[in-house]
């Protein structure tokens, strides 16, 4: 797989690669190109189906596959399958328990020009809140090939977030680094500040590390790519050996990553946490790294952030 492609991308060719079972069947809402599972289509004609623009209807029949025995994934846009069809996926998937995989494409602010109305930044939030939902948001290809594999062998709902822009693939230059749902993986090791990332702001809590590292101050970073279940014990570990946490997340600060690690910090061990994200605003259409500069979603200000933050310890 190459390197840097984006988690869409690498969520297409993993559904390919790991899509041989015959008990998985792919259903689209006439997004095939988008979502990346034209690969799935073009290699397993007979177990995909394009629904066309009926979101709801496509959970639905999602639901009744699985109902019947199938593991089922449903896809479209985030804003839509977090937004228009969280009823489906709530009643219809996750109150049964059934064995669907719901997979949001195009998440966060970097879908760009589409602006505001497609820019998904609180589906994490809305499916997290979900009882049963396993919620993961993989980090550049590397990962998304491994979570595909590990959502694929698990029994019952889940969501995955993929996003538009290709990103860097870092995940495979730490030794050691391993993929299980529900346990964050540290990357780096420091004592004065923990910085928990999710999604393509992994990349940048790595940079800021760098930037830290140069000013003397010794960061931790953690890639979190299951939000739920949240890993309490590497939270807690963190919190515990540098006194500061910084989370940053492509998504508003309510109700996700951020909201998830202070929920575990506040009732357990509290210390100083800041969260970076897109602070409950709707987004702008733009090129997609001028957006994530102007929201302040950047390598920068999360080490301002975390400078900020060791003076509150």
């Amino acid at each position: 797989m190459e390197r840097n492609i984006s988690t869409r991308e690498a969520y297409g060719r993993a559904l390919e690669e790991f899509g041989g079972d015959s008990s998985i069947y792919v259903i689209d809402s006439d997004l095939k190109s988008c979502t990346m599972t034209k690969y799935f289509a073009d290699k397993y004609p007979e177990r995909f189906f394009n629904v066309g623009i009926a979101e709801s209807n496509m959970v639905g029949i999602g639901a009744g596959m699985a109902a019947c025995g199938a593991t089922s994934l449903v896809h479209t846009f985030a804003i839509f399958a977090a937004g228009r069809v969280y009823d489906q996926v709530r009643n219809d998937v996750a109150y049964p328990g059934l064995n669907v995989k719901v997979v949001g494409s195009h998440a966060g602010l970097t879908v760009g020009e589409d602006g505001a109305t497609h820019q998904a930044l609180e589906d994490i939030s809305l499916m997290r809140t979900i009882p049963g939902m396993t919620v993961v948001v993989p980090s550049d290809a590397n990962e998304t090939r491994l979570a595909v594999k590990a959502i694929l062998e698990k029994k019952g709902p889940c969501y995955l977030r993929t996003g538009r822009p290709a990103v860097e693939s870092v995940t495979d230059t730490f030794d050691g680094y391993k993929f299980e749902l529900g346990k964050g993986v540290q990357l780096t090791d420091g004592n004065d500040v923990t910085i928990i990332a999710c999604g393509l702001m992994v990349q940048r809590a790595l940079n800021a590390q760098k930037i830290l590292e140069k000013e003397g101050i010794s960061a931790r970073v953690i890639d979190m790519h299951t939000i739920k279940p949240i890993d309490r014990d590497i939270i807690l570990k963190a919190a515990k050996e540098t006194g500061a946490i910084v989370t940053a997340e492509e998504h508003n600060v309510i109700g996700g990553l951020g909201s998830a690690v202070s929920e575990v910090i506040a009732s357990e061990y509290p210390v100083p946490v800041e969260r970076i994200g897109v602070n409950d605003v709707f987004g702008h259409s733009g090129h997609p790294d001028e957006l994530l500069e102007k929201f302040g979603l950047t390598a920068e200000n999360i080490a301002e952030k975390a400078k900020k933050i060791i003076e509150r310890k």
